[in-house]
């Protein structure tokens, strides 16, 4: 009970060269990103981690501006592209070492149509 009173989840939503975050209990616009440099290969959504890495990084800075404490989220990583077939194995880790290593308590990676907020927390176990 009380790791939900001091959690918080995040919808990172990824696209080829940009990040849309949503804190679903900080800011409830969406945040986007896109990097100068392109974190998109011509195989794989996220080839380049530091690239996305920073991306994520300054997409959740945005979207807790103004808070003095804000928990570890839930991140649930949606790829939206590149996705036909299903993730590999290698593919599911990078989304959640990319969550991990940017912040997040916990990390879910949803494949599938775009979820609402409701399904977000879901996922997350922090509904």
């Amino acid at each position: 009970m009380l790791q939900r009173l001091f959690s918080t989840t995040v919808y990172v939503r990824i696209y080829e060269n940009r990040i849309v975050v949503k804190g679903l209990d900080l800011n409830p616009q969406p945040v986007t990103v896109r990097p100068v440099n392109p974190f998109t290969t011509r195989r794989l959504l996220v080839g380049e981690l530091g690239i996305a890495e920073a991306a994520l990084k300054e997409a959740l800075r945005q979207v807790c501006a103004g808070r003095l404490f804000v928990p570890q989220p839930v991140m649930v990583m949606h790829p939206m592209e590149r996705t036909e077939g299903g993730l590999s194995e290698i593919e599911e880790r990078t989304f959640v070492e990319l969550a991990m290593d940017t912040g997040a308590r916990k990390a879910i990676v949803w494949v599938g149509g775009e979820l609402s907020d409701t399904e977000v927390r879901q996922r997350a176990g922090t509904a």
